[in-house]
């Protein structure tokens, strides 16, 4: 991950966002990491995104592994059966 200070982000900006579809930036505030600057090359970088840092997505996924947790899963083989 490269780490670029604020002043060289505000300078160059569109460089970086290019930058940034290949590697997430951190940039840095007197020394210090700030923010991270994340490009999308594709539509679905975008929406793969969006769905990875959705809260209602994240609780599902938090339910889902409870409740295999506590036995209340499907087995793949039963759950395929149904298709």
């Amino acid at each position: 991950m490269k780490q670029v200070p604020l002043a060289r982000i505000r300078d160059h900006l569109s460089r970086y966002l290019v930058e940034a579809e290949d590697e997430q930036i951190v940039i840095t505030k007197h020394g210090k990491p700030a923010a991270v600057l994340t490009g999308f090359a594709t539509e679905d970088d975008w929406f793969d995104f969006q769905l990875e840092n959705d809260p209602r997505f994240l609780q599902k996924i938090q339910e889902s592994r409870a409740s295999i947790r506590a036995g209340r899963g499907i087995a793949w083989e039963r759950g395929e059966a149904r298709g």
